[in-house]
């Protein structure tokens, strides 16, 4: 009994190491900004396994792309509420725009860009294609309303100022990092220390 017992603890951690080299292989083959890597053969190219084993650990190519995502959360942990929070109000904001600011040019961000790229634009046909898919995505927003509203709970702001930055923040910063990518003239430093004093006189007043 205890033979089969620790066989089964053995196999059951043997995959679970399987998944997440697959699920870190794929944000790597992602993270090229190949729109060609959006294909479920060549990611199991990619990883050196077959189709076959990716679809036995994620069932379709919809519930691999949803576990790349839920894995990318995982690693980005609670922003922002877990950034500065005995800080001031300029110190949280600051804290958050520059980890922000790093995190968006990681693999993990690079590959979700990638995905988000090859994947229907319009919500119905995303929800009927890629209804595992879909249902992550959509459960980003309300969870980083939910992190942008306790990482300033404490300093008695107006809710729906804080409603309306927990909008901005993400465009807003992922138009730096287009901007930082793309390669521009322009001060991207100075870009953000501007955006980090706009989100805290907006708050402040």
């Amino acid at each position: 009994m205890t033979d089969v017992a620790v066989s089964g603890r053995r196999a059951n951690r043997r995959g679970m190491q399987s998944r997440e080299a697959m699920l870190e292989a794929a944000i790597a083959s992602l993270a090229t900004g190949d729109p060609a890597a959006v294909s479920g053969n060549r990611i199991a190219r990619d990883i050196g396994a077959t189709w076959g084993v990716v679809k036995y650990q994620f069932g379709d190519i919809d519930g691999l792309w949803a576990a790349v995502l839920r894995h990318t959360a995982d690693k980005r942990g609670d922003l922002p509420a877990g950034v500065k929070p005995d800080g001031s109000l300029h110190e949280r904001v600051a804290a958050l725009i520059t980890t922000m600011a790093v995190g968006l040019r990681r693999p993990e961000s690079l590959a979700i860009e990638t995905l988000r790229a090859a994947l229907p634009r319009d919500h119905a046909e995303l929800e009927r294609d890629y209804p595992l898919t879909a249902a992550e995505l959509a459960s980003w927003k309300p969870n980083w309303d939910k992190a942008c509203e306790r990482a300033f709970a404490d300093l008695e702001l107006d809710p729906a100022k804080v409603r309306r930055v927990a909008a901005l923040i993400p465009a807003a910063m992922r138009g730096i990092t287009s901007e930082r990518t793309l390669g521009t003239y322009g001060d991207l430093d100075d870009a953000l220390e501007g955006l980090i004093g706009a989100i805290v006189a907006y708050l402040e007043h």
